[in-house]
Parts: structure tokens; C-alpha cells; sequence
């Protein structure tokens, strides 16, 4: 590992690469999406300020939270001068993506759960749709499986919960 003396201000990008973990093609790629920003030298060398090693981090723990890349830059955006994210920053940042990532978590469980009966009516459980989706009904609402993604359909239309017949009227 190359030591950086500890008051350097800037990086060459195999220090950033180095200290972060991250591949130079990565942080090549987040510049280009605007992730990450340096400068050029006369000799037209990228410098990446320190605090960029922190923004690094930021963007790859989004990324391993599932946030999408373009998410991820809209919440660095709303960072005033490009400032580095701070413990508040994270804080704010990451309740307005909470509601997002319960959703894709409900989403993994009821696919854990289904795994075995049902995809969701694209359909396998042709025994059970009868009950789960009567005449059809989650294909009027469009292609692909339905049922997994709780934002198409609640969590209450399910092949587990008997649903209500024409003449019964809905819990």
C-alpha cells in the first residue's frame, strides 16, 4: 500500500482506488456520472480532494443498500458546495430511501415465501388461481408477475390468504 502522508489535501486516483477499495474503472465511472468530481493538473492528471475518500464510501454503502445510482446522485446533489456527507447527512438521506427499502424487503419475503407455489401469477400455482386471482384479474392490471411487487398489488391478495368470492364482500 502506498502511504500518503496524512496532511496530502489531494489523491491521485490509484490513491483513491487504493484507500477505498475501489477500482480505478469505478471511479472513473462515478465521475462520469457525476458521483465524484477532481481536477486536472497541466499535465492533465486527475486530483481528487481527501474528502472524496468519504463520498466513495457513501456511494458503495448506497449500492450494496441496493440505491440506485442515479438515487444516489440526486441525494449528493441536495449536498450544499458538494460537501462531503456527514452523520447527519446519512441520517436524512437514509430515512427518505426507509420507505423504498421496507417495500423491497416485503417484496424478498413474500417471493421467499411464494417461492415454492407461485411466481407471483405468471402463473404456476394453477391449482390456487382460482382463489388468488379470479378470472384473471392481476392480468388486467398488466404484464409480468403482480403479486411480488407490493407497490402493484397489497400484501392481502395472496395464494396464503383465501380471497373473497364475487358474492362475499371484501375483510
Amino acid at each position: 500500500m502506498t502511504k500518503v502522508a496524512w496532511n496530502s489535501k489531494e489523491l491521485t486516483v490509484g490513491q483513491l482506488a487504493e484507500r477505498s477499495g475501489v477500482a480505478v474503472s469505478a471511479l472513473h465511472f462515478y465521475e462520469a456520472k457525476g458521483l465524484i468530481s477532481s481536477r486536472r493538473t497541466a499535465g492533465n492528471q486527475r486530483r481528487y480532494h481527501r474528502d472524496t475518500l468519504r463520498r466513495v464510501a457513501f456511494v458503495r454503502l448506497a449500492q450494496r443498500l441496493g440505491i440506485p445510482l442515479k438515487t444516489i446522485k440526486e441525494a449528493l446533489d441536495e449536498l450544499p458546495d458538494e460537501r462531503t456527507p456527514t452523520r447527519a447527512d446519512w441520517a436524512r438521506l437514509s430515512a427518505a430511501w426507509r420507505r423504498e427499502l421496507d417495500d423491497r424487503i416485503e417484496q424478498l419475503q413474500r417471493l421467499r415465501d411464494d417461492l415454492t407455489d407461485c411466481i407471483g401469477c405468471g402463473c404456476l400455482s394453477l391449482d390456487r388461481c382460482a382463489l388468488a386471482n379470479p378470472h384473471d384479474r392481476l392480468g388486467d392490471e398488466g404484464p409480468g408477475a403482480r403479486r411480488i411487487d407490493t407497490r402493484l398489488t397489497p400484501p392481502q391478495f395472496c395464494c396464503s390468504t383465501p380471497q373473497p368470492t364475487a358474492t362475499q364482500a371484501p375483510a
